[in-house]
């Protein structure tokens, strides 16, 4: 699981893009407690959700223009600009080129071969998220992709992830890491999408898993608050309860209540 002792290659920061900041606001802090916090207005309405007065995500109303509304995932890089051009050897997109956020970090929006939008954060002051792993907090996150070894090769080549082939209920789970750091730093899963009805029909992306203290409570509130549940809570033997959901706007994640850890 994921942990704020950040090393490159692994998720140091996520944000929301909605049509409905405000609606996302009452749905998240309604759902894990969040509070909104803006970063003024030099920074175009983009704002921190809090827990207890630690960050642990980013968000901001979007146009259509930009896309549906949706999680982004941005992964630790020691140089932006290096990361944004390997991308682009490795067949994949820069969407927005490598720009400086106001001293805090620099930042850019890339795509995998298969259009898999991702981002990158190169540390300033800002390292990343106040919590990881935490309830309420990102945890996870998996990769649902047309072609696990394209996948795979690609993102070894940008981030130098590795991956590792763990024993799953009805057969194998591929799961990534950063090189630095080994499996001990295990962060996420590779998901074949045609293994999975309720993505395929999404198409690939990253999904975003959040961890919580009751997943079955925590649908309910889901629904509650006007979300969608795509896959209700199931058991996951050896990693715990889990379940995907959609906030009102249409952006989707998911929730898990981890299984003890084994000793």
């Amino acid at each position: 699981m994921l942990t704020t002792r950040f090393v490159n290659g692994a998720p140091n920061w996520i944000d929301v893009g909605t049509s409905d900041i405000d609606g996302a606001r009452s749905f998240y802090g309604g759902l894990f407690g969040w509070q909104f916090q803006s970063a003024g207005p030099q920074a175009g309405g983009y704002g921190f959700f809090q827990l207890d007065g630690r960050t642990v995500a980013g968000g901001m109303q979007t146009s259509a223009e930009q896309g549906p509304p949706s999680w982004n995932v941005y992964f630790q890089s020691a140089d932006a600009e290096a990361t944004a051009k390997a991308a682009e050897q490795a067949h994949g997109r820069v969407l927005a080129p490598p720009m400086d956020v106001m001293g805090e970090g620099h930042m850019a929006v890339l795509a995998d071969p298969a259009g898999v939008p991702f981002g990158i954060w190169q540390p300033g002051r800002t390292k990343g998220v106040d919590m990881a792993g935490d309830p309420g907090s990102l945890c996870w996150v998996e990769l649902y992709t047309p072609d696990i070894a394209a996948a795979a090769a690609f993102y070894h080549k940008v981030l130098s992830l590795e991956t590792s082939a763990v024993p799953f209920p009805g057969g194998t789970y591929t799961c990534i890491n950063p090189a630095e750091g080994g499996e001990d730093a295990m962060f996420g899963g590779v998901v074949p999408l045609a293994d999975d009805p309720v993505e395929a029909e999404a198409g690939p992306y990253w999904l975003p898993y959040f961890e919580v203290t009751d997943a079955d409570t925590t649908v309910a509130r889901a629904q509650e608050l006007g979300g969608t549940v795509r896959m209700p809570a199931t058991d996951i033997e050896g990693v715990g309860r889990i379940a995907k959901l959609a906030d009102p706007y249409g952006a989707r994640f998911a929730i898990i209540k981890s299984a003890p850890q084994q000793t």
